[in-house]
């Protein structure tokens, strides 16, 4: 039985033309090497998997191959690339500095640093991790990476470059390797299952680059993994289940019901992720993604952002064609404040929830009113037929409220209408219908208590604003009468800020309270001006100005003042 050797291991690349994704710094590499400019230390940075250590040794057996080829590559069949290949070549030397990371590990590689190469030109020192060093390491490797030896080349290689000390950073050529795409990291995925036999669907592929987050390496040893559950035939489903990555698929059918206002159905199918396992909080910030990527798929001009496979690129557009813009973005802003609240809510599962029957009202409103026709030029020449009903409304009782018919077109979630001054106007109904009374609903008499608790809900407006919520939270309105509240504030500076947020403050109060003519008036707070006596000059003048007669005494006795 051959032994098994990984996909990271066995696929590892070469030459400068199989390194994926970093064509920019390979190419600079290699003119290096064709212009014979090189450098005494480079610094190779980026994130896990993207391939600093492999174009490390790919820079360091190029360099000292005995007969490199026309494009300067090496040609695999000297006595260097053969020893570097079996990997017994003494040109090049590999230290790990996170378990070689004292000063003696340091001073023993200076040491060796002195014995110039036995075959090649260059002594290659390939430090891996380098940012684990010490101190005392760091400073002893300084001088000899500043001017060593003419035949030695350090490569330097880290995924966390702010923790490298400015001067080592100085003597450097630094390159930073970038994340490699989903697109390049499916292509290449699909050129090792092609070597070895295997068909793998192009969306299993995509979530394999997914997960994989930019890192190569990562993408192989998901691939290995999925290999092993399920042979040569790598499937979508297959890849979700070993992954335990949530099917994009309920996402989709989540966004069609919302757009079809069907709460039931989209509590239920929370209910059925949550009983499969995945987190809420990972259910919403997954959804704001999708709901992202939706937005992106608009428009033909920003598809290209979608990092995903042609299919799902596919299915993206056709179910942003059926959304409106506004709407997404109203449900972005929804989702993200979910989101946030979602980390300090107690009841996590009723956050989401109530997340999901806003999205849904959002589409509520236009469907309602699509029922209700425009008005026409005849309703218009006759406003008795809706002002006339309108009067006894205002003055009706509340005990009389329960007697009103139910209005048919109003949907069994509706949306909370506008609350602004202008919406309490009563709408025009075509000639010949009893006409409906928006304004019996949005008056409602409230209390002094309901005021505050109206009051305490603006917090989650503004949760980024400390200074904001401090005095929101310290002064509170006082109720003058039915429709108006007095709101006393320290000084003008309150009155100003307060003054920013008024309009989507009192438009908050007023939804809440469903009273569109509450009215609120900004008040300072007056205090007393007057000084106090301190001195005893200042008290002495003001005990005289209580009694003339004390100056005389003063005077007559010949007193001074302490």
């Amino acid at each position: 039985m051959d032994q098994y050797i990984v996909s990271a291991r066995k696929y590892r690349p070469a030459t400068f033309e199989s390194v994926v994704g970093q064509h920019a710094l390979t190419e600079t590499l290699r003119n290096a090497i064709r212009q014979n400019h090189l450098a005494h230390a480079y610094l190779f940075c980026g994130p896990r998997g993207v391939g600093k250590t492999t174009c490390a040794r790919i820079f360091a057996k190029t360099i000292n191959c005995l007969n490199p080829t026309a494009d300067h590559d090496a040609c695999n069949e000297c006595e260097s690339c053969l020893a570097f290949n079996e990997q017994r070549s003494f040109n090049i030397h590999e230290l790990d500095a996170a378990s070689n990371n004292s000063v003696e590990d340091i001073r023993t590689l200076i040491q060796e640093v002195r014995i110039p190469p036995q075959i090649g030109k260059y002594s290659v020192y390939i430090i891996d991790e380098v940012h684990m060093l010490s101190q005392g390491a760091f400073n002893a490797l300084l001088k000899t990476l500043e001017e060593p030896p003419s035949y030695a080349i350090f490569i330097l290689a880290t995924t966390e470059k702010h923790k490298v000390l400015p001067t080592i950073l100085s003597r450097c050529q630094v390159y930073d390797f970038a994340r490699i795409t989903v697109a390049d990291i499916i292509a290449h995925l699909q050129y090792i299952a092609g070597k070895e036999g295997i068909t793998a669907s192009e969306e299993a592929l995509n979530i394999v680059a997914q997960k994989a987050d930019g890192g190569l390496r990562d993408a192989l040893s998901i691939f290995d993994q999925l290999v092993a559950f399920s042979g040569n035939n790598i499937t979508y489903k297959q890849t979700i289940e070993v992954l335990n990555v949530l099917d994009s698929d309920y996402y989709f059918r989540l966004v069609d019901l919302l757009l079809q206002s069907d709460v039931p159905q989209a509590l239920l199918l929370l209910n059925e992720v949550l009983q499969r396992g995945f987190d809420a909080g990972n259910f919403i910030n997954g959804f704001a993604r999708h709901l992202r990527d939706v937005l992106v798929a608009k428009d033909a001009s920003t598809v290209q952002l979608l990092e995903t496979s042609d299919a799902i690129r596919k299915h993206y557009a056709e179910q942003a064609a059926h959304c409106d813009a506004a709407w997404i973005f109203k449900a972005l802003d929804v989702v993200n404040t979910c989101d946030i609240n979602y980390r300090t809510a107690r009841n996590k599962r009723l956050t989401v929830e109530l997340c999901l029957v806003k999205l849904a009202q959002l589409v509520a409103k236009p469907s309602s009113s699509a029922a209700v026709p425009p008005p026409t030029a005849q309703t218009v020449s006759q406003p008795q037929v809706v002002q006339q009903p309108a009067a006894p409304v205002v003055q009706q009782p509340t005990a009389q409220r329960s007697n009103i018919p139910s209005i048919p077109t109003i949907p069994a979630m509706p949306k909370i209408p506008s609350l602004h001054p202008q919406a309490s106007k009563p709408e025009t109904s075509p000639a010949g219908t009893q006409p409906q009374q928006p304004a019996q609903e949005e008056n409602r008499p409230f209390t002094l208590d309901q005021l505050l608790d109206a009051w305490a809900g603006l917090k989650s407006l503004f949760p980024e604003e400390p200074r904001l919520l401090a005095m929101l939270n310290d002064h509170r309105p006082q109720l003058i009468d039915a429709e108006h509240a007095e709101l006393t504030l320290v000084n003008p500076w309150q009155r100003d800020e307060f003054k920013k947020i008024g309009k989507q403050a009192m438009d908050y109060v007023r939804k809440t309270l469903h009273n569109s003519k509450l009215q609120l008036t900004l008040k300072v707070a007056e205090y007393d001006t007057s000084t106090r006596a301190y001195t005893p000059e200042e008290k002495y003048k003001v005990l005289v100005a209580q009694n003339a007669e004390l100056a005389n005494m003063k005077a007559a006795l010949g007193l001074q003042l302490e």
